[in-house]
Formats: structure tokens, C-alpha cells, sequence
């Protein structure tokens, strides 16, 4: 009996199933259970057996991924990826798809260089992985054949061993994965309008982080929204790092700002964590609080541990309310979280760390 992770997809054009097919197929791990043109046909296939994940489009006809999502989540709930094109319609209605249970969102596969479509293949077959792992009855193996998993060397030179010298200004910086949707907003909800200047790197796509800080900008009592290259990290305020760029902090006299930069894959992500982690132990030092989320694999473990050498305080979300629980656990294993704790009390510990 195979231990593959079945997979059903579900697209209207035949183009995106096969591309899809082909990037799910060549990794060991994941096996092609059905593909399905629109929400009828995937309800056929769904009475001949049930996928450990579904890959769902956004824009069908007959009927929308948003009605079939909300459909298999009251009658029968099964991870569910959606598959979204780039654009800020497109970017809405997915992360809309968030909220009514879908584990992650996917940019479709396109045409490109060979690089390009390397960088999309380890990041369609992660997300698969980790919605997979989100059904406690699975579990997903670590194991994944890929190219070289670059570090935060490639982005940016390690921090110094003196870390700079104390202001009274404070910098409190969170990274987050699969999950962290949602994590992202029960943290922030929970702060007041004088919170401490926050840089945030959640994996999502493209065109996908402006509209998720629209989102979130209109439920917290602070301001959130993309950074952009040069913004200045002031209080009552956080920057969420655009998908598909690096985001670095930065320092100017007592001024923080973050650098918006293209890059290789930082532990397999573009934005990385680790990278925005490096650049806070080497800038921000013992100014910093850090914070790592629910998410698959170790991006930000490194860094986190660099950031607690250099004199700032870590935070790890405990395992109970991560949504997958890697990104933290890899940090805890490293010795880099000074602090495990429940989501709900992450935001209480920041503002006593950042009196």
C-alpha cells in the first residue's frame, strides 16, 4: 500500500493540470491521484476515493473554488490548496479562501527560465507537504530531492560579534508559514496602536502579501502593510515583506528601515526568515525581539539563533496551536527561543519584553 500523498487537482485548464501533475510527480513522496476540470468532475473523482490534499483554482465555471472549498470543508473536510493566478483580484478572493479553511495559497505554475521553474516546483511540492501534515492521521516525510538549500550567506554577511550599541527604540520582527494567515492575525489584533515597529516575512506569493496587508490593516488597531524598499520602521506600525523579495532591516543613526531586495532562495524561500533574522541580530541586536510561527521546515532557525547570540529575546509558537509545527521546532532544537508559548500569549510577552 503506498505512503504517497494523494493528490487531487482541480483547474479548468488542461495546461495548469499538467504542469501541476508533472512538479507534483517528480517528487518522491506525492503521487497524482485524479485531476478534475471544474467542481462536478472533482466531486466524481472524490466518490472513487479521497486525496490527502486537493490543489483547488480560484476562477471556474460552473462553480467557483470558493463555493467548492466551502462545500467539502461542512461535508467533508480535506486539506485544500488553492491554486490562484497573480493578480489583486485574484490575490483577494484567495485569501478570502484563508478564512473559509484553506491551508495555503499557491501561485499556477507558468512557462520560464529553468530556474524559475525550479524555485516553483520546491515551493508547490513544500506547501502540498505541509497541508498534507496539517491531518493529524499523516505524517510527511522530510525527505525532499532538490537543489542545494542555500543560506542567508548568499544575501547578506553574518553579524558581527558586537552587536550595536543600545537606543531607547525597539524593533520586533516575526516570520511565519503555513498557518501563519491566521496566526499573523490573532497576534496582531492583539496589539495596541503603540506597539514597537514590527517587520514581518510570512511565505505567500507575489501580488498576495499587498492585499493580505490590506486584510489586516482594516481588522488592527495598528497600521500593517507591504514594505516597501526605504520604509521606516516606526511604531504602531508593521511591514509585511512582499512576496518574491527579500526584506531586510536596516540602520540609520537611531532610524530603522528596511531594505527591499531581489536574491537566490534563502532556505527555500524568497522572502526568507532567516535572512530577516540575520540582518536584525547584525542591525538591531539587543534592540530586537523576534518571534517564529506556524510553518513547515527551518527557515528562520538560524537566524533566530543568531539574533539570541547577538542579545535579543526569542519567541517560539509552542506545538498545541501551530498549525504545522516545524519552523519553531527547529528553532527550539537549535537552542534559539529563549521563550515557548501559545499564540494567544505572544503578543502579551512582546509588549512586556518591549516595555
Amino acid at each position: 500500500m503506498s505512503n504517497k500523498i494523494k493528490v487531487l487537482i482541480v483547474d479548468d485548464s488542461a495546461v495548469v493540470r499538467q504542469t501541476l501533475a508533472d512538479i507534483l510527480s517528480s517528487d518522491p513522496d506525492i503521487e497524482i491521484m485524479a485531476t478534475a476540470s471544474d467542481p462536478f468532475v472533482a466531486a466524481e473523482r472524490l466518490k472513487e476515493g479521497i486525496p490527502d490534499v486537493i490543489t483547488l483554482d480560484v476562477e471556474m465555471p460552473r462553480m467557483d473554488g470558493i463555493t467548492f472549498l466551502q462545500k467539502i470543508m461542512s461535508q467533508h473536510p480535506i486539506p485544500v490548496v488553492m491554486c490562484s493566478s497573480l493578480t489583486e483580484k485574484g490575490s483577494e478572493t484567495a485569501l478570502k479562501a484563508l478564512e473559509y479553511g484553506a491551508v495555503e495559497i499557491i501561485e499556477k505554475p507558468a512557462m520560464g527560465t529553468k530556474q524559475f521553474l525550479q524555485e516553483a516546483r520546491v515551493r508547490i511540492c513544500d506547501v502540498v507537504k505541509a497541508a498534507a501534515s496539517v491531518q493529524p492521521r499523516k505524517l510527511v516525510p522530510s525527505s525532499l530531492r532538490h537543489e542545494p538549500k542555500l543560506t542567508a550567506d548568499v544575501v547578506i554577511a553574518k553579524p558581527s560579534g558586537k552587536a550595536m550599541i543600545q537606543t531607547t527604540e525597539q524593533v520586533v520582527v516575526v516570520g511565519a508559514s503555513t498557518g501563519g494567515t491566521e496566526a499573523l492575525r490573532v497576534f496582531l489584533e492583539a496589539l495596541p496602536a503603540d506597539t514597537p515597529g514590527i517587520v514581518i516575512v510570512q511565505h505567500m506569493p507575489e501580488h498576495f502579501t499587498a492585499a493580505f496587508a490590506r486584510r489586516l490593516d482594516g481588522l488592527c488597531r495598528i497600521t500593517v502593510k507591504e514594505a516597501a524598499d526605504g520604509d521606516t520602521v516606526v511604531r504602531g506600525r508593521a511591514l509585511i515583506a512582499p512576496g518574491n523579495r527579500h526584506t531586510l532591516l536596516k540602520r540609520s543613526g537611531a532610524r530603522y528601515y528596511v531594505e527591499v531586495k531581489d536574491g537566490p532562495l534563502v532556505s527555500r524561500h524568497r522572502p526568507s526568515v532567516d535572512v530577516l533574522f540575520r540582518s536584525a541580530a547584525r542591525y538591531a541586536g539587543k534592540n530586537a525581539v523576534a518571534a517564529i510561527m506556524t510553518g513547515m521546515g527551518d527557515d528562520g532557525a538560524k537566524g533566530m539563533k543568531e539574533m539570541k547570540d547577538a542579545g535579543a529575546r526569542t519567541i517560539a509558537q509552542d506545538e498545541a496551536s501551530c498549525v504545522v509545527f516545524g519552523m519553531p521546532k527547529e528553532a527550539i532544537k537549535l537552542g534559539a527561543a529563549e521563550f515557548v508559548m501559545p499564540l494567544e500569549k505572544i503578543a502579551g510577552e512582546i509588549l512586556r519584553l518591549c516595555p
